[in-house]
Parts: structure tokens; C-alpha cells; sequence
């Protein structure tokens, strides 16, 4: 039967668990504490895992977003308290547990939650990444706050950024704990109100609108006309400007107009580089425990490469990067020369930019001193001295100039 890891500091909660469970044939492992936790998830992963809020060391809600920012929440977690709140529970969901128990918990109870569990977890393959995972930049803390504030709004909301955010990571974010969630790139093909009736009380998101066919756009008005009424957030997404979308390729503007509820700019990887190493190190921790690849660590050096490329394909980029490592990579630890054999074919734009020259002068040339220095810090590993030494300018001169550019870049000096 299944491997259950039961985390509680009461002896007599463990020890009643422990006869239940093993009653109907389970494994059962104990840990009085989030340390036995961690030492026990470390040497092994448990097909479940039962986790106590309120524990004398650290709660069961840090020990979860703790296996979760480290690629080890791939098994399903049921938290237990005594004494829970509705926003403990929402939040224990959002950051990963399949449910909660409250304690006292009934018997019968427990031995349905557990068989749900265990039956989601037989099919639950490498947890997806989440925003809910990452973020110590203040771009992403400040944007999760936005996107908690208008998950239950109802509005429909249209993000927008560049290609390779992985918009869906956002888009998640709105999902209420449990809610359905429907990709609308084939619902689309037959759009009825069954389909509002599947996603009540949750979100359609459509991926790319520059990708709709004139079809799926009117099965898409049609939907968009109901959604709020059936209680549907409608959440969509694309890198194009909107006005380009409806002048130059024919997008339906009245659409545009309903879908444009609330306007959210996703960040483009470079706005945000503080973030990359978290998020390389979650990646690279999932494909092993996932057994994609053999066991596989990031050097610090390698973290750093990976942190000051520019990466103009964004986290689809990153993401394709850190595969391409766990599997070529010939040792246990990838570091620098692994991740500098790898990411050329990621520079695409190294030598063409995005530039605009529509734009004011000012803002023009602030665009492009912003790829030069980003271009260089990626070529050097982020290295101030060497910058400076390409670029003519004096270290405090550069670091200002980094600085005024929104270029957050360590006081690496060589």
C-alpha cells in the first residue's frame, strides 16, 4: 500500500494515525516536529503526507511553502489543525496541500480524504510551477497582491507581456483553491453554455488571442457575454499591443473591449533577476524528482550565469535552458562552463533588439543603454569591473547608471 508520513507533535495524534492507517495496510513513518519532517522527506518521498499547522519549531504552513520553493511538494499534503482558520486553509491550498482536516477528525472522515488523496497523487506527475513559489523581487510580491485582490472579482482580465511569461503561471494565481479551471485553446472549438456551466465558480483562460480564428472568436464573444453571469472569470492573454491586434490583424474590437475588464503587465525575466536562481534551482529539483534526469545541483557560479543573461525567451527560455543542463550536463554539480556552453543558443537577440524608434528620444536611448549593459553583464557573469572596462566608464559611474536603469546587478568585481 502507500507510504504515509504523518507530522504532528502530539504523541497521542501520531499514535492514533499511525494504528489507523496502518489498519489499512499503509507505511506509516512519524515526526514530531517540522525537522523529523525534513530529514525523513529528504531521505525519501512518501506517497503522503499528513502535516500538523500548529508545531513547536517551525508550522506546517512554512515546511509546506519550504518543499514547495524547493521542488519537493510532488507528493499530495493534507494539513491538520486543531484550531484552523478559512484563510489558513486558502492559503495552505494556494501554495500547494490537496486539503484540510480539522481537528478532532472523524475516522471516517480521514479514511476518505486519505484514499482521495492517494488516488490524485497515483496520476499527479511533476508539480507545475507557481508563482506561489518564488518571488522575492518586489515586482512579483507587489504583483501577487494585485492578482489576490481581483481573483474573486469576477472581471474579466486581460494580461499582457511578452512572449515566453508563461502567462498561465499568473493566470493560476486567480484560481480559487478547488475551482475549475478550463484552457480554452479547444474548448474553443464548440464554445456552449455547458462549457460556463463546467467552469462556474472558476477561471477559462485563453492563452494567445492573436491565435483565435475568426470562429473562435465569436465563440468566444458568445462566452464572454455570459461568463460574469454564470460566475466565470474570464482570464486572457497576449504579447500584442491590443490596438495592433484589432487594426492590423482583424481582431474583433467589441471582444477586445469585454475581455479588457482589468489590464495586468506581466514582467518580462530581466525585470525581475533576483528571481532567477529560485526559480532555476525549483525547475532543476523537479525534473529530479520527477526522475527526468539523474541528481543534479546548481553551482553558485552557474546560478550566477543564468541569473545575468538576458534571457529574451523569458521563462519558456529558462525553463528549456535548465532541461537542456539536467540532461547534458556530466556531472552531479552544473556549473559555470555547463551553463556558459549552453545558453548562446538562448541569445537570439543579443544583436537585434526589440527597440522601438517611434519612441521619444529620451526613452529611446534609455531603452537601448538598458540592452547594452544587460548584453554585458551577461557576456562577463555579471561582472562590474569588467563592464566597466568595456564600456569606458568608471565603476561608480556605472553603478549609478545601472541603477537609474532599473539594472539591479550585484557588486561583483571581478
Amino acid at each position: 500500500m502507500a507510504q504515509i508520513l504523518v507530522v504532528d507533535d502530539e504523541v497521542g495524534i501520531r499514535e492514533l494515525l499511525s494504528e489507523i492507517l496502518s489498519d489499512e495496510g499503509h507505511s506509516v513513518q512519524l515526526a514530531e516536529n517540522a525537522t523529523a519532517a525534513r530529514s525523513l522527506r529528504a531521505q525519501r518521498r512518501p506517497d503522503l503526507v499528513l502535516l500538523d499547522i500548529w508545531m513547536p519549531d517551525a508550522d506546517g504552513i512554512t515546511l509546506l511553502k519550504e518543499w514547495a520553493t524547493g521542488g519537493q511538494l510532488t507528493m499530495p499534503v493534507i494539513m491538520m489543525s486543531g484550531h484552523g482558520t478559512i484563510d489558513t486553509a486558502v492559503e495552505a491550498t494556494r501554495i500547494g496541500a490537496m486539503d484540510f482536516l480539522e481537528k478532532p477528525i472523524a475516522l471516517q472522515k480521514l479514511l476518505a480524504t486519505v484514499k482521495r488523496a492517494l488516488r490524485a497523487g497515483e496520476s499527479r506527475a511533476v508539480m507545475p510551477l507557481s508563482i506561489a513559489n518564488f518571488g522575492r523581487s518586489m515586482i512579483i510580491i507587489e504583483l501577487k497582491k494585485r492578482l489576490a485582490r481581483i481573483s474573486s472579482a469576477g472581471t474579466a482580465v486581460l494580461l499582457r507581456g511578452e512572449r515566453g511569461v508563461m502567462p498561465e503561471l499568473y493566470a493560476r494565481y486567480l484560481q480559487q483553491p478547488n475551482a475549475p479551471w478550463i484552457d480554452a485553446a479547444h474548448a474553443l472549438n464548440e464554445a456552449s453554455q455547458d462549457l460556463l456551466q463546467q467552469v462556474s465558480s472558476g477561471v477559462l483562460f485563453v492563452g494567445e488571442l492573436a491565435m483565435l480564428s475568426r470562429n473562435q472568436q465569436k465563440r468566444l464573444a458568445f462566452l464572454a457575454a455570459r461568463a460574469e453571469k454564470s460566475n466565470v472569470q474570464l482570464v486572457s492573454f497576449t504579447a500584442e499591443e491590443p490596438k495592433h491586434l484589432v487594426e492590423s490583424q482583424g481582431f474583433d474590437a467589441a471582444l477586445m473591449q469585454a475581455l479588457a475588464g482589468i489590464v495586468i503587465a506581466l514582467p518580462a525575466l530581466r525585470e525581475h533577476p533576483e528571481d532567477i536562481p529560485e526559480i532555476a534551482t525549483l525547475m532543476l529539483a523537479q525534473l529530479v524528482e520527477t526522475r527526468f534526469c539523474p541528481p543534479r545541483n546548481f553551482s553558485t557560479g552557474a546560478l550566477n550565469v543564468l541569473r545575468y543573461f538576458t534571457w529574451p525567451g523569458n521563462l519558456e527560455d529558462l525553463a528549456a535552458a535548465v532541461r537542456n543542463l539536467a540532461l547534458t550536463s556530466l556531472e552531479e554539480e552544473i556549473g559555470v562552463a555547463d551553463a556558459e556552453r549552453v545558453l548562446p543558443q538562448f541569445a537570439r537577440r543579443s544583436t537585434e533588439t526589440d527597440l522601438s524608434l517611434d519612441l521619444p528620444l529620451r526613452e529611446a536611448r534609455e531603452a537601448f543603454e538598458r540592452t547594452y549593459f544587460e548584453h554585458h553583464l551577461a557576456q562577463v557573469n555579471g561582472s562590474i569591473a569588467r563592464v566597466a572596462e568595456r564600456s569606458g566608464l568608471e565603476r561608480t559611474h556605472l553603478y549609478r547608471k545601472l541603477k537609474a536603469l532599473g539594472i539591479l546587478a550585484g557588486r561583483k568585481e571581478d
